[in-house]
């Protein structure tokens, strides 16, 4: 992945609000509503080539597609791996919302939330669909075409993630269900980043794992947990340069009160074992904002790229440039101002439908993040 050089370089974490007409195929095609495939494919299409374009214009430098192939970043494997057939089994084992029930059924009533499917694993899993990461890759590459960027970048459920949300009822043990998924995953990590895109790790179940599916284990148990799952993303991307991938680390994109959350001084230093470049984590909600004091006693590997949320996910306020620079300013002063490219915290579509903050004000937020970098870099290029 590309250093801030010159200046202060911006991206975000992969999910973008979806047009409408595209919001209702994909309820109707998650509902097992008949869908016209190929008008569904347009309608991928056209919402691709305008999620860009509302990128470039933003003033983000890593671009993507915005998922919109996708009913959320976890889920849609179900779509593309044979072996998940089984009965759906929803993760509702969240910690923090278990003690505020009224803000529990407010949570899991939100309409994308509601209306993920996650069946169960009931079979040896293996690629069945070989075109869709094929699709996804042209459907970007066609749309960045002309478009200003400093670079384009896929994201893709990790082993560990996909393990989280999908129950597994047919391997022996959680050790062979990670190396099965991450076989099988293989195939569309080595198609985005084969294409010349970053390709990027969504790995929730190092951080939200502690708190929504393995809380039952100690802190130390946890860590062996989330080691075994580093080793089978690290297996699955083998074939692929370490600057050819960033990860996304995250204690879940919803509004809870996340008090159960791990630090991330309790994981650091395993997360650094992972292959994946560059880092991008949660750093400004109320809940990790201060953890940028972390890295006065971390020291970061010298090959690594810190990607710090400087927007906070869940909310609709517009975040102040001048606060965004001063977020930059913090990292860039630890770990030095190449090794920083500003992010959010989160997805702003995390699932189909919903919708935490507006889509008119996500891409205000862009460019105010986008204006923040353009602050700070005066201050540390002059």
């Amino acid at each position: 992945m590309k250093r801030s050089s010159a200046r202060f370089l911006c991206t975000h974490t992969g999910s973008l609000p979806r047009p409408e007409q595209l919001i209702r195929d994909m309820y109707a095609k998650e509902e097992g509503v008949p869908v016209d495939r190929t008008a569904l494919g347009a309608h991928i299409r056209a919402a691709v080539a305008e999620v860009v374009k509302k990128q470039a214009e933003a003033g983000v430098d890593f671009i993507n597609d915005g998922e919109m192939s996708k009913p959320s970043y976890a889920t849609y494997i179900k779509d593309r791996l044979a072996g998940f057939g089984g009965e759906s089994i929803p993760v509702t084992g969240y910690q923090d919302l278990k003690d505020f029930p009224n803000l529990y059924r407010k949570v899991f009533g939100d309409p994308g939330r509601s209306r993920r499917k996650t069946p169960a694993c009931n079979g040896p899993i293996s690629v069945r669909d070989h075109e869709a990461a094929k699709t996804d890759v042209a459907n970007l590459k066609a749309a960045l075409t002309g478009v200003k960027h400093e670079g384009g970048f896929m994201s893709a459920a990790s082993p560990g993630v996909v393990s989280l949300f999908f129950h597994n009822g047919h391997y022996k043990n959680h050790e062979a269900y990670l190396e099965a998924i991450a076989e099988a995953m293989r195939e569309e990590y080595e198609t985005v980043a084969g294409s010349g895109f970053t390709l990027q790790l969504d790995c929730p179940d190092l951080a939200m794992g502690r708190h929504i599916q393995f809380g039952d284990l100690d802190l130390q148990e946890f860590r062996k947990m989330a080691a075994m799952h580093i080793e089978a993303l690290n297996h699955a991307v083998r074939n692929i340069p370490a600057e050819n991938l960033r990860m996304h680390l995250c204690w879940g994109n919803y509004e809870g009160p996340h008090h159960c959350d791990v630090p991330i001084a309790d994981i650091i230093d395993l997360v650094f074992k992972a292959k994946p470049q560059a880092i991008s984590f949660e750093a400004a909600n109320p809940r990790h904002a201060h953890e940028w004091e972390v890295f006065k006693r971390v020291k970061l590997p010298d090959a690594k790229i810190l990607i710090p949320g400087v927007l906070e996910s869940k909310s609709n306020f517009i975040e102040h440039p001048e606060l965004i620079a001063q977020r930059i300013a913090r990292y860039a002063e630890l770990v030095g101002r190449e090794n920083v490219v500003a992010g959010s915290d989160c997805g702003y579509g995390t699932w189909v439908g919903q919708a935490a903050v507006d889509p008119q004000v996500v891409w205000a937020k862009l460019a105010a993040m986008a204006e923040g970098c353009r602050i700070a870099s005066q201050r540390f290029w002059r």
